[in-house]
């Protein structure tokens, strides 16, 4: 098991990632919001709690249950069988504590025209200060920028976060919707 996956499972009873919560505002009011790895499920409530319909995806059976209580939850082993949401597209697709890499393609995939993607892990530099510390599990310099290329990055950080100690790497990027109209704006914060 990806270990990664795991630790998403153990901790998804908690808070949302505040990164998740800084940027949701950007997520198209009602859309629907793919949760990867989604473990306990905390941002699946999150979303749900802000008038979403929610997907959760994990091979965890108790983190499937857990999802299923907040809405549609799809038991899969994303890293070693096909991936289950191919064709569906979501307003918003959220990723965090979570990597295999050739996921990559088929995750900024999924994210719908005018939607975003909001994905937060373990970086290099993590194994310095504890696990994940496989080069495996962990983000090279840059690579969630390559990663979303054929998205508008609004938001990237690569860097080192106290409290638990570890280095992330974190993007939101949006795909812009093919429309013809002026450029969508993405407020950098939200409107109070």
């Amino acid at each position: 098991m990806n270990l990664i996956a795991s630790i998403s499972s153990t901790q998804g009873t908690g808070e949302p990632s505040e990164w998740v919560c800084r940027w949701s505002h950007l997520v198209p009011q009602g859309a629907a919001v793919l949760d990867v790895a989604c473990g306990g499920g905390r941002h699946l409530r999150w979303f749900q709690a802000r008038g979403h319909a929610v997907t959760g995806i994990d091979r965890d059976p108790l983190a499937v249950q857990a999802a299923a209580q907040v809405g549609e939850a799809i038991a899969a082993d994303i890293e070693n069988g096909p991936w289950p949401l191919a064709g569906r597209a979501f307003g918003a697709v959220v990723v965090t504590n979570y990597l295999w890499r050739p996921l990559l393609p088929a995750i900024v995939d999924s994210v719908a025209p005018g939607g975003v993607l909001l994905y937060e892990t373990f970086a290099s530099g993590n194994e310095t200060v504890g696990r994940p510390a496989r080069p495996d599990f962990l983000l090279r310099p840059g690579e969630l920028l390559t990663a979303c290329a054929a998205l508008r990055v609004v938001a990237y950080e690569d860097g080192f976060l106290d409290a638990p100690a570890r280095f992330v790497q974190r993007i939101t990027a949006v795909r812009v919707a093919e429309d013809g109209l002026s450029p969508a704006r993405h407020p950098l914060r939200a409107l109070s």
